[in-house]
This record gives C-alpha cells, structure tokens and sequence, in this order.
C-alpha cells in the first residue's frame, strides 16, 4: 500500500490517538476472479455501504472478532473486464483487503485487491501539502545550509492540524492552566463550542487564540454545555499543552 501517513513528532505524539479514530479515504484496484456485469458490481458496492460486519483478516494485529465498521462510501470508478479501480471512505479500522474479499464472495466468483492507495487520513489529503520521503530530505538539507524555516515549514504543520475534524470546545485563558495539570473542564471555563456534540464524543479543547490544549470526552452535549452553569462537561483524557504556558490562575 502506498499514500499518505502522517507522522508525528516529539509533543506532536500526543494527538496520534485522535489521527487513528480518524476515517480514511482510499483508491485501489479489485480484480475479480470471474466475469461479473458492472451492473452487478455496482449493485454490491451499494449492498456494502453503511454498517457492515468485518472479522479482521489471519496477519491482522488485533484480536480476530467480528466488528462494526461504517464504509462512507464506495464507488466503482472504472470498470475494465476484471479489473474494477474504486474509492472508499471508511471508518478507521477497516480492513479494504478484507473488504474487497467479502465482496468477491458475493459476487459469486471471488475477488483480491491489485493495488491500494490512501489518499486521506483524517485531515491529511494527498494532494493539499503531502510530500515523499525524498522531498523531506531535500528541504531538510535546504534548511540545514540556508537556514531558512519556510523549507521545514512545506511538510512540517502544526499539531493542531491533526486535529481539524474533531469537534471544539474554547476556554478561558485562566482556565488552560488548570486543564494542563489534568483538571476537568468545567462550565463556566467555556467560552464557545461547536454545535453538535453528542455524550462521549471526543473533543479538543483550544484556547481562545487556537491553540491546542487537550484532548477530553464529553459528559454532555452542546445544548446542554450553553445551558448549565456549573458542573463537569468534559473530561480530560490527554493534556497536550505544556505546563506552565499560560499563568497559573487556579488554587
């Protein structure tokens, strides 16, 4: 498999949590093992959206038990004999290659997949700012002789980039200390928040600059965060900001 994979660097490590719960997107060629009609395939490839089960394949590296996973979408893009290219946006933790076996099965005549590509994980698009290994070696070096930090700046992005898709949550200023030493966020630390938070979502929390502070689990949804006055909203899960950034403003 080729594609994007984001990779994270020194404190940047802390959000991977967030990246791996992301949907990704991916291109890839099924070759089917008979001849099927394309308006067959087309008829399957619909049977597989939504919510599907999946039993991770034998060289999986998780337990082999059956699952839910929610396949966005999956097209057939081009049909060529037994050749078909497809896209699917799926839920992370989808197997594709399992996916395309299952396929097959119902088919009647069996399938592999060929070739498979990402071209999204999470916020990370392929053709908005990805680069190869032998681009990072190139502006790496450039930035060694030339000092000149928009080299590193082309594939290095802020943490909080990982973090675009995940629903947001702003707090005080004097309220970031205390999230940085593990404290739960509370009411009246809410600034704003983004609509459509639902009970055990995972949020990020930010400051009022955009900065990312932490990572936590909602106790509540957004309607009920704009109604209460006190109590626990969200539980902190993993601090992102270090200590110390902003000034103490708690007992």
């Amino acid at each position: 498999m080729t594609g994007v994979l984001p990779v994270a660097l020194e404190e940047a490590t802390k959000v991977i949590q967030a990246l791996l719960r992301a949907g990704k997107e991916y291109i890839g060629v099924m070759k089917t093992h008979g001849d099927v009609s394309e308006k067959r395939i087309k008829e399957v490839f619909n049977e597989f959206q939504g919510k599907i089960y999946q039993r991770p394949p034998l060289r999986a590296s998780v337990k082999r038990a059956i699952r839910v996973r929610t396949i966005y979408y999956l097209d057939a893009l081009e049909i060529e004999g037994r050749n078909i290219l497809f896209r699917v946006g799926c839920e992370a933790g989808t197997y594709v290659r399992k996916l395309i076996y299952d396929i097959g099965r119902v088919l009647g005549c069996g399938a592999h997949m060929h070739e498979l590509r990402r071209v999204r994980a999470g916020p990370f698009i392929e053709d908005e700012g990805m680069v190869t290994l032998h681009d990072v070696l190139y502006l790496y070096s450039r930035w060694q002789e030339t000092g000149d930090m928009g080299m590193l700046r082309r594939f290095i992005f802020p943490m909080e980039k990982a973090l675009d898709l995940l629903p947001k949550i702003f707090i005080r200023d004097s309220a970031v200390d205390a999230i940085c030493h593990g404290a739960h966020l509370t009411a009246p630390g809410i600034t704003h928040i983004e609509s459509g938070i639902k009970t055990r979502d995972t949020v990020a929390i930010f400051t009022l600059k955009g900065e990312a502070v932490a990572l936590g689990t909602a106790l509540a949804d957004s309607e009920e965060m704009l109604k209460v006055m006190h109590g626990i909203m969200i539980k902190t899960e993993r601090v992102l900001m270090p200590r110390g950034t902003y000034p103490k403003l708690w007992r």
